[in-house]
């Protein structure tokens, strides 16, 4: 499997990852009402769960970036490049997240929006 493969496959598990960091350790989770118990949480657990939903926006952005790139027959070195560079722009966006550093968070969700947005145009035009 290739970078962008592997690319693709950690956009897709961002979230989960989110998920997980938003429950971990925690007393009295409800895995019969899970929403509800997360809504009511606060501090760096509620802002997992907001990376999360984020996460999910994202990478269906990312993924019709990809279907377009693969469609228009981009360059692997390009794409290569520019998919990682996404992937690190959100591992950074989630930390920013949740450990609330909120300008640093809006910097890489641009970053990682701007990059996303450059895959849609790495091949030729159609």
């Amino acid at each position: 499997m290739d970078l962008v493969h592997w690319c693709l496959l950690i956009m897709g598990v961002m979230p989960i990852v989110c998920a997980g960091i938003s429950k971990a350790g925690a007393r009295g989770y409800d895995n019969r009402n899970p929403r509800e118990w997360l809504a009511a949480q606060e501090g760096y657990r509620k802002r997992a769960v907001a990376a999360q939903q984020n996460c999910w926006e994202a990478f269906a952005y990312f993924t019709a970036a990809m279907v377009v790139a693969t469609a228009t027959q981009a360059p692997l070195d390009g794409l290569e490049n520019l998919t990682a560079q996404v992937v690190l722009a959100r591992v950074a966006y989630i930390v920013c997240y949740v450990a609330d550093w909120h300008l640093a968070r809006t910097l890489f969700w641009t970053l990682g929006f701007g990059f996303t947005t450059a895959i849609f145009f790495a091949g030729p035009p159609l």
